[in-house]
């Protein structure tokens, strides 16, 4: 290759097709947003363009900024997407660079495709601000290249260790607005320290940080907390906390907690976090609660040890309940990611999953499955036997089964994801949530606003779950079904009381005793949700195979019409409502059924002028 002019103009781009578990909560690029903010001196001008929120075409967006080098960061499911925008690229007469945790994995092949001229190996900072100055990858650490036909791989260099000295990201030149699942809510992205000092097989960490951790002092951290309020203009923001393990230091964590609560922000955090550091410092958790920090997620992978010893993952089924019942008594979400399809599960272990979560008292839990991802020591044994058989990267998404287990079909694995993920997300998991979260609000949740929430719960599962699985779609949708029937939901909502925990007494005083029955149906498979209420309470909430006799108000979905397109007209609405309501015929039934729609329609009327109320 033959760069020896310093790159002037530049633009950074994120692909679409980052899907999956993997990727639920990988919104913004802020890595590209933390090169843009280092090299932003040494050019002329430089650009970030995110293609999952773009609605130009791209081959446009090179026409308007002319960059003279284009970076593409990569995940594994956006490698075919990757490259196709690199080959657009590069028809342009740009350099093209990729880079992040997929590139770094695998160079020799990234390199072998003919648009992509450099791969940016580990961190980016450094080694982009020498590469766009010199105009050369030849002699940059961290770079590999080609010349002559032949790759060359300059020798790796060293992490940032002052993290500290690096600017803050270029949320200047975000373009986009960003919203969390709410659709209202802003949200935002936040690295307080890099690497982690686990060695988990399955992990991409490793690979990058070599089992370090660095961190940025909290000091530092809560300039960047602050500027992204006023980013944000003080308006509500959900941030993620990116770090591969925000706990790795608990005295740097219990440090910011105490800087966070000398300011009254409108920010609510979630963070990434292993078990057992939670279970270790059940005070910092408090603290961590307190300051907005509500929202965590640890690997769990497994409540046999045989699975935790397999993947190195360093800890033990003990540290699982310890770190559940330090959040939840502090109101906090407890959540746990699970790897289900390791190379010797069996269905009967993988079953036992969702069961486990409930009981060891998480309140969110995901269910992936295992994905060999390249630079891992999960991959490089896999690979090595020979046992992956997939070559389509857009299915290394934590949802589809690549390689070869012992027991269990590529089919089989996929549809028990979707078991699991149906097993553990039953009203009485929601119900459960909202108990926690009501030890921190000290206030009831209405059943309007709770039912929003939910809604908000099954479209981020459907969109992340078995919606990637469109090949099998049906099969898996009866498989959700069947998972959903459970005598413990009745059992925990007899327990309970529904009425206790949501704010629901003018609902049930119009509503009145009912026994009501929503069925769905899909083929030959047929499930009902039965609410049993008196005047002043909710007895129990059931999920049976079939339908229930005794009803007064009859809901049936066939879930196969309601996939079906429909065109957006009154007259096609209200046809699928008396489709739904059509086994209320009687005279007491359209009674029953016209009490239920008043009822719903005063909340639903209280709730809008509130809202409105609120915001005047």
């Amino acid at each position: 290759m033959g760069f020896y002019m310093p790159f002037s103009r530049v633009l950074l781009v994120k692909p679409s097709g980052r899907r999956g578990l993997s990727f639920a909560f990988d919104l913004i690029p802020i890595g590209l947003e933390y090169i843009a903010a280092y090299i932003e001196e040494a050019v002329e001008e430089v650009s970030i363009v995110d293609m999952e929120m773009e609605r130009r075409r791209f081959s446009h967006l090179i026409g308007l900024y002319r960059p003279d080098l284009v970076g593409i960061t990569m995940s594994a499911t956006e490698h075919n997407e990757g490259l196709r925008l690199a080959k657009v690229a590069k028809k342009s007469g740009a350099a093209t660079v990729v880079g992040g945790y997929h590139p770094t994995g695998v160079p020799e092949l990234m390199l072998s495709y003919p648009q992509v001229d450099m791969v940016v190996r580990g961190e980016g900072e450094l080694t982009m601000r020498e590469l766009v100055e010199k105009g050369s990858p030849e002699g940059v650490l961290g770079a590999s290249y080609k010349k002559d036909g032949k790759v060359i791989h300059n020798g790796d260099r060293p992490k940032i260790e002052d993290l500290d000295s690096l600017p803050f990201p270029a949320r200047h030149l975000r373009q986009y607005s960003y919203k969390a699942a709410d659709r209202r809510t802003d949200c935002d992205v936040l690295v307080t320290s890099r690497g982690c000092r686990g060695r988990c097989s399955f992990c991409c960490e490793p690979s990058m940080s070599h089992g370090r951790l660095r961190c940025r002092s909290p000091e530092n951290v809560m300039e960047e907390i602050l500027e992204i309020a006023r980013y944000h203009e003080w308006r509500p923001v959900s941030v993620t906390l990116a770090d591969p393990n925000f706990m790795g230091n608990p005295e740097r964590a219990d440090h910011l907690c105490d800087l966070l609560q000398e300011h009254d922000l409108n920010m609510r955090f979630c963070a990434m976090v292993r078990p057992d550091d939670i279970a270790r410092n059940p005070g910092i958790v408090k603290k961590m609660c307190e300051a907005g920090i509500i929202w965590f997620e640890m690997g769990i992978e497994s409540p046999n040890l045989k699975d935790l010893k397999s993947t190195k993952k360093g800890i033990t089924t003990k540290v699982h309940r310890e770190a559940a019942r330090n959040i939840r008594r502090y109101g906090g979400s407890a959540g746990g990611t699970f790897v289900i399809g390791l190379p010797d599960q069996t269905e009967e272990e993988i079953r036992r999953f969702p069961v486990y979560a409930k009981e060891i008292g998480l309140t969110a839990a995901a269910f992936g499955i295992a994905t060999p991802f390249p630079g891992t020591e999960f991959y490089k044994e896999l690979d090595e036997q020979g046992l992956i058989f997939e070559d389509d990267w857009d299915n290394f998404d934590e949802m589809h089964s690549v390689y070869k287990t012992k027991h269990l079909s590529k089919e089989r694995i996929e549809e028990l994801a979707t078991y699991c993920m149906a097993k553990f997300w039953n009203i009485d998991t929601f119900i459960d949530q909202e108990i926690v979260f009501q030890k921190r609000t000290k206030r009831g949740v209405s059943l309007v606003n709770f039912i929003l929430e939910r809604a908000i719960n099954v479209r981020f599962i459907s969109n992340n779950g078995i919606k990637l699985q469109k090949d099998n779609f049906g099969q898996h949708i009866k498989t959700f079904l069947e998972a959903c029937v459970d005598p413990r939901v009745e059992a925990y909502t007899r327990k309970v009381g529904v009425h206790n925990v949501l704010e629901m007494s003018r609902f049930l005083r119009i509503l009145g005793p009912q026994t009501i029955q929503c069925t769905l149906s899909l083929d030959d498979t047929t499930i009902s949700f039965v609410f049993k209420t008196t005047k002043n309470t909710v007895e129990y909430i059931r999920v049976i195979n079939g339908r229930q006799g005794d009803s007064t108000i009859n809901f049936d979905i066939n879930l196969k019409s309601m996939s079906e397109p429909v065109q957006r007209s009154k007259i096609n609405i209200v046809k699928r409502l008396i489709a739904m309501t059509s086994r209320n015929q009687s005279i007491g039934r359209l009674w029953n059924t016209f009490r239920l729609l008043v009822a719903i329609g005063t909340e639903v009327l209280i709730w809008k002028l509130t809202a409105d109320s609120n915001m005047n």
